[in-house]
Parts: C-alpha cells; sequence; structure tokens
C-alpha cells in the first residue's frame, strides 16, 4: 500500500509549490473516517483511495483533485457530511465529493435503466467540474486492478460495465492508456479463455521475434537522425490483447492473418517536422495504400492530433506509424487531465493556444444536453453509447464550417448535427454540388447542402439509416409526435361520443383535475392513449365524473323483422340482430354497455360483428364503426374506408384486442405479392408460408406482363408479428419482386 508522504513526494515531483498541509490534511480525515474498514481483498480501505489519488498523480493533476481522490468514498461509507467536508476542506471540493457520491445513490427496477441513470448522474456531476470525471475515472481503473478478489458475478457485470461506459468514456476524453487498460482488465474477466489464447500468441510470436522491436526503432531512428532530425524519439510496442482481438473480430481474422503487430511512435519537436519525418519515411519504405490519416490539419473531437500512416518497414515487416510532437503525445496520453483546464490560456510548443476548455470536454457538454430533450434512460444510453465508439469522418457547411461525424453517418445525420429544426425539415441533400440520395455515406472532406422543406415530417424509416444518437433521437421525437397526433384525432371523436351517449360535455378543461387518476402526464397523452385503444373511454368518463354510473341500454322487439331496436340512456336509438341473447326482466330486456364479445373488448352484448375484407390481426390498433343495418365492421387503423366516416363520429366504436381470447383463434390478412413468372415461383411462396405456421385461406393469380403475376393471398395468422414475419421472409426471396399487406 501507497503511504502518505510517497503521495506527498509524487505531486510536488511535477508541483513542487503543491499545498503539503492540505494533501496531509486531507488523508487523516479519510484514514479517520474509513477507520478500520476492509476492502474485499482483505487491505484497510484507505489503500483503495490512495491509490485511486496516486493514479491521478500520473496525470500531474492539482493538489484540490489528489484531496478529493482521498476523499471521495466519506460521504458515501462513512459518517461524513457535505458541511463537515466544507468546513475543513472548502466548498469547492466538498461539492466535487458530494457530485462523486451522488453518482452512487440509485435504486432503480431494471439493470438498463440502472446503467443508464448511472451514466445520466455521471454526466450530470462532470457538467459541473470535469474533475469528477477524473477522480471517477482513476476510482474504477483501481476497482479493476483488485477485481480478483470479488465473485463472478459482479466481475463480470462491473467488466461489462466498464467495457460499455467507462472504457470508451476515457477514450473519448482522450485519455488512451487509461482506455487501454481498462479494456484489458474487462476483457481478463469477461472472456478469460480468449484473453488467455490471445495472450499465449502474442508471448510465442514475441519470442519469436525477439529482438525485431529493438532492431526496427534502431532503424527508424537512425534514418531520422541521419535526415537532420536529431532529436527525434522512437517507440515502438507489441499491440495489446484486446486490441488484437477486436481486430480479429471485426475483420474476421485469424491470428496468423494479422499483419500489423507491431506499433511505433515518432515524436519530434514540432508541426513542420512531423509531415518531414512522414516524408522521410515515405521516401525510404514502400507505403500500404488507403492507411494516412492526417489528425494534425484535422484533429479528433477529444483533441487528438497525430499523423498514422502503415508502411512495410525495416525486415519486410508491416508496421503502423504515428507521428507526432511531445505536446500531442501527453494529450493522446492524459486527454482533457493534459489540457491546462484551471490555468490563463497560454501559448504551447505547438503554436496553439491552450483554451479553458478542451474539444472532448465541449463534446461531453453537448452530450449533457441531450439530458433535456426528454429521453428515457434506455434511449439517453442508447444514444451516448453510440456517440462513444464511433470512429469519425469529417464534413463541411457550404460555408465552410466543420462538423465531425461518426462513420458511416448520411446526410440526414449531418442535418441533425447542424440543427435539430434542419434535421426534422430535410428532403435532400447535395454532396460536393451534386444531388445524392438520403442514404449516401459520407467520406472525409465532403461538403454537404441540406435540401429544406417546411412541411416535412421525418419518416419512421430514417431511424435505420441514421448512426448519431441524436438524429436517432430526434427522429423517434418527431415520430412520437406525429403519431400522438394522429390518435389523438381518433381519441378525441371517440371521447366526445362517449361523453355525449352519458349525457356530458366532453372537454380538455375538464379532464385536467382527473389526469392523476388516469395515470397520464396530460391531456393530450390522454386522448391520444384512447385513440390508441390503450385506455377505455369509459374509464376517462368515470375518471372525470366519478358519480357517473355506467350506462345502460333498454332492448325492446322492433316488429317482426328479427332485429331489436336498442335505446340508450343519451336516447341514442340502432338496431341490433335478433339473435343477440339478452336477459329480460320485467318486459323488457337490458344489456350491459361495456361487455366484452369474444377475442374484441368494448363491445356491447352479442351484437352481430364482422371484420373488414382484408381483415384485421391481433396488434392491429382497430375501430369499430356502427351501421344501424349490419352491425359493427372492424377495422385496421391503416384503413382508408375510415375516412368515409370522419364527419359521423357517433358511428365510431372504442374497440380494442383482448389478446388472452385472440391467441386461441387465427385471423385473416389479405396481401399481394408481384412476382416473376417462372417454373417454382408459387412452390417457394407456398413453402414459406407453411414454414412459417401459416394458413393460405384464398389464392388469386392474375398475370399482370410477360414476366409478372400477381397474387392476392387471404392467409390465416395468429397475430400481426407473426404477419410481419411472413412479410419479411416474402421479401427475401429472388423470386419476388414486391410483397404489400392490402387494407379495404
Amino acid at each position: 500500500m501507497m503511504r502518505q508522504y510517497e503521495l506527498v513526494e509524487r505531486v510536488q515531483q511535477y508541483k513542487p509549490d503543491a499545498n503539503e498541509a492540505l494533501l496531509n490534511k486531507a488523508y487523516v480525515y479519510a484514514m479517520q473516517k474509513h477507520g478500520q474498514q476492509k476492502r474485499a481483498s482483505g487491505d484497510p480501505y484507505i489503500s483503495h483511495p490512495l491509490e485511486v489519488a496516486a493514479i491521478l498523480t500520473d496525470m500531474h493533476l492539482d493538489e484540490s483533485t489528489i484531496a478529493v481522490a482521498l476523499l471521495h468514498d466519506t460521504i458515501e461509507d462513512t459518517t461524513a457530511t457535505r458541511a463537515e467536508i466544507d468546513e475543513l476542506f472548502g466548498e469547492d471540493i466538498g461539492r466535487l465529493v458530494e457530485g462523486l457520491t451522488k453518482i452512487k445513490k440509485l435504486d432503480l427496477v431494471t439493470k438498463k435503466a440502472k446503467q443508464a441513470e448511472n451514466l445520466r448522474k455521471l454526466l450530470l456531476a462532470i457538467s459541473d467540474d470535469v474533475r469528477v470525471l477524473l477522480v471517477k475515472l482513476a476510482d474504477r481503473l483501481h476497482n479493476m486492478r483488485t477485481l480478483d478478489h470479488m465473485s463472478a458475478d459482479k466481475r463480470a457485470r462491473i467488466s461489462e460495465e466498464t467495457m460499455e461506459i467507462y472504457a470508451p468514456l476515457a477514450g473519448r476524453m482522450g485519455m488512451q492508456d487509461m482506455r487501454e487498460e481498462l479494456e484489458e482488465l474487462s476483457f481478463r474477466h469477461m472472456n478469460p479463455e480468449a484473453y488467455e489464447t490471445v495472450t499465449k500468441r502474442l508471448e510465442e510470436l514475441s519470442k519469436r521475434n525477439e529482438g525485431i522491436v529493438k532492431k526496427i526503432e534502431a532503424e527508424l531512428r537512425d534514418l531520422l537522425v541521419a535526415s537532420g532530425l536529431t532529436s527525434a524519439y522512437v517507440k515502438g510496442r507489441q499491440k495489446k490483447p484486446y486490441s488484437v482481438f477486436r481486430k480479429m473480430q471485426s475483420k474476421s481474422l485469424s491470428f496468423e492473418q494479422l499483419s500489423d503487430v507491431y506499433g511505433f511512435r515518432l515524436i519530434v519537436e514540432d508541426i513542420p517536422s512531423c509531415y518531414r519525418a512522414l516524408g522521410i519515411v515515405h521516401t525510404r519504405w514502400r507505403v500500404v495504400p488507403g492507411r494516412f490519416k492526417d489528425y494534425i490539419s484535422t484533429p479528433k473531437q477529444n483533441d487528438y492530433r497525430s499523423l498514422h500512416t502503415t508502411i512495410v518497414g525495416p525486415s519486410s515487416q508491416r508496421i503502423e506509424l504515428q507521428i507526432r510532437t511531445k505536446r500531442m503525445h501527453e494529450i493522446a496520453e492524459f486527454g482533457i487531465a493534459a489540457h491546462t483546464l484551471y490555468k490563463d490560456g497560454a501559448s504551447n510548443a505547438d503554436g496553439d493556444i491552450l483554451s479553458r476548455e478542451s474539444n472532448a470536454y465541449s463534446w461531453l457538454r453537448h452530450t449533457i444536453e441531450a439530458l433535456a430533450e426528454g429521453d428515457s434512460p434506455e434511449e439517453f444510453l442508447e444514444h451516448t453509447k453510440l456517440e462513444l465508439f464511433q470512429d469519425q469522418v469529417f464534413c463541411f457547411t457550404p460555408k465552410g464550417k466543420l462538423i465531425a461525424l461518426p462513420r458511416g453517418a448520411t446526410p440526414i445525420d449531418f442535418a441533425y448535427a447542424v440543427h435539430t429544426n434542419i434535421g426534422d425539415t430535410t428532403v435532400g441533400a447535395k454532396i460536393n454540388g451534386r444531388i445524392m440520395p438520403l442514404v449516401t455515406r459520407l467520406a472525409n472532406g465532403d461538403e454537404v447542402e441540406i435540401i429544406r422543406s417546411g412541411v416535412q415530417v421525418p419518416p419512421a424509416a430514417w431511424e435505420e439509416i441514421v448512426v448519431t444518437g441524436k438524429a436517432r433521437a430526434a427522429i423517434r421525437r418527431a415520430t412520437r409526435m406525429a403519431i400522438r397526433k394522429q390518435y389523438a384525432g381518433l381519441g378525441h371523436r371517440i371521447l366526445e361520443r362517449t361523453f355525449n351517449r352519458a349525457g356530458k360535455i366532453f372537454s380538455r378543461e375538464a379532464m385536467k383535475p382527473a389526469l392523476h387518476r388516469l395515470g397520464q402526464k396530460d391531456v393530450e397523452d390522454a386522448i391520444a392513449a384512447v385513440g390508441r385503444g390503450e385506455m377505455s373511454s369509459l374509464d376517462v368518463l368515470r375518471a372525470v365524473y366519478p358519480d357517473h354510473q355506467d350506462e345502460r341500454v333498454t332492448v325492446k322487439p322492433s316488429g317482426d323483422d328479427g332485429w331489436f331496436n336498442v335505446r340508450s340512456a343519451a336516447g341514442m336509438i340502432f338496431k341490433i340482430p335478433g339473435k343477440t341473447k339478452v336477459g329480460t326482466e320485467g318486459g323488457h330486456s337490458e344489456i350491459d354497455a361495456d361487455v366484452d364479445v369474444g377475442p374484441i373488448r368494448g363491445l356491447s352484448g352479442n351484437v352481430d360483428v364482422k371484420f373488414a375484407s382484408t381483415g384485421a390481426v391481433p396488434g392491429d390498433r382497430i375501430v369499430g364503426i356502427m351501421d344501424q343495418s349490419k352491425g359493427i365492421t372492424i377495422y385496421p387503423i391503416q384503413s382508408p374506408s375510415l375516412q368515409r366516416f370522419d364527419d359521423q363520429p357517433d358511428r365510431w366504436i372504442d374497440v380494442r384486442w383482448d389478446l388472452d381470447e385472440a391467441n386461441k383463434s387465427r385471423f385473416m390478412a389479405r396481401i399481394m405479392v408481384n412476382a416473376l413468372n417462372e417454373p417454382g415461383t408459387l412452390a417457394k411462396v407456398a413453402q414459406t408460408v407453411a414454414g412459417l405456421d401459416v394458413n393460405i385461406r384464398l389464392l388469386n393469380t392474375v398475370r399482370v406482363a410477360a414476366d409478372f403475376t400477381e397474387m392476392m393471398l387471404d392467409v390465416e395468422v395468429w397475430d400481426l408479428r407473426q404477419l410481419n414475419q411472413l412479410l419479411a421472409q416474402m421479401k427475401e426471396l429472388d423470386c419476388i419482386a414486391t410483397v404489400r399487406r392490402l387494407y379495404e
């Protein structure tokens, strides 16, 4: 275990005027508070904050941050309070310690939600001071180093979270050394067999090529010195197990197929020397095409700057080279910790002004802004993971503004990166002056001009095209709003009819006091829920008017035509067929207006019910239309026929599937297939249908051209999911041109 004086000496090595009294006081306070507490390893608990502080000294952080590291578990695990720490160490340190404590105080239902909220809490705490992130990453690194003492389940869970969140977050902050160590430790616990295999193969390769790294270092250094770069520093290394494993997985390569297991860094004096060294190396050895990247003229968003190239170098070895200045190397290793975040701007050796905020921290702030968008914790987690893991391409607006995007991004991603409103109104794009499809993958250096329309609404299908979390979240929000608007219109008509039938007047104002009883945030959400069939209109009526009695209807024979006249409490009269089964009392028949009929909930008694000619299946959003002579017809909400009844809200019936009953029967749906007119086509279609346990009720074929035939199939399926599986598999058949569902 590190001792107190050793920690102070480490800080004084890079900051001779460090406040030694503050460090000593923080150590003594943490020691007293943690007392006899032990870690899972059996070591005194104080060993953990000491090691966390030591990790931060490697980054040359100020004594206040080191003090926070010593104190970071005191509020959480001891009797210490924020007020006590404020009094002893100042409000700045107290705020940081409390920020780290809040990250841990979570009690959520699902593992995914807990992980998402952990990330939210972490990023919100970081938004005030980046030192929270540095201490948290150091805390996680030491915990990973001592993970062997935990149970197998905890090792797996902590390693997974580290690999998914903390390692890429360290990388996004430019802290590559920490990222690599976190990945290696996680890899060892998550996939011990693969870790052992790759490590063993690398050791064998190292023995077989013993001395080759030193030989290549010497040859590169001699070449650079002979060419005038006398102060050049060359350092080579073999790649680490996880880096090798990841490349094998992503490129589907065996270990023997890997050709660039060695990497070398060339450290030179200044930026002109970087390009000079590149020219010297390229002149001497053959370059591997397509492997050159210039991150000096176009830095990564985490401030990483370097020249990358791959050559077939000394001893015919394929090696990767990174060429950079000493300052660039510091930022590459320590990221935001290498920036003078707490000092006034000053010029560095590369001629740059070190600002108070690095580009990496700027990205972090923009990510935190997504918290205000109202996404669910799970969506926010997905958003941030997308941003953490992706490599980048750099594109430009017509005015020359640089936009950094993940690799594989489209013009839609570009539009949302500029502004959400621009993304929402995008209808087209010009790439380098040419109109191109919105699905085009952008390349480095592309100039992108977005074509907009004020009436555009982003299609839901865009969510499958885009790769950025911001675009995906914005498209989901726009889709939800469009769907809510559609269902709110239907819900409003249903509620008006239900309230009128009960002799009440429906209004949005009347619903507001009842929202808490309905479990809805606002009136529009409640109305849309009725339109979607998620909530009964009668439930809304009862919530708004708690004293209202359930409506009863009076049924009398209408004559000798076999039908009954039904009079509701609101005075509405309609007919139901004579086969309706009702009980009699006092010469009159009565039925409950909200009795369930078969698989459809919300119907009245045994009224005659039929489906639209093209069918409806469980999972469809459905609505019933009352016809005085034909009973009720059930339509999917997508049916164009419903437009005929827009001006007749009194005929709309609020219905939904009773899934327990519906799952006992098959239901008909109609699909149209445009297929090649060749032998075996019908057999392939039939085989696909049978393979999914779907029944064909009716099949009609019409030859529409010399090479094509139209097939109209009425199929019987259990639910919408099975129908969608059928449509998807039929689309993959090479004999099928198009396949779609038909609606009446």
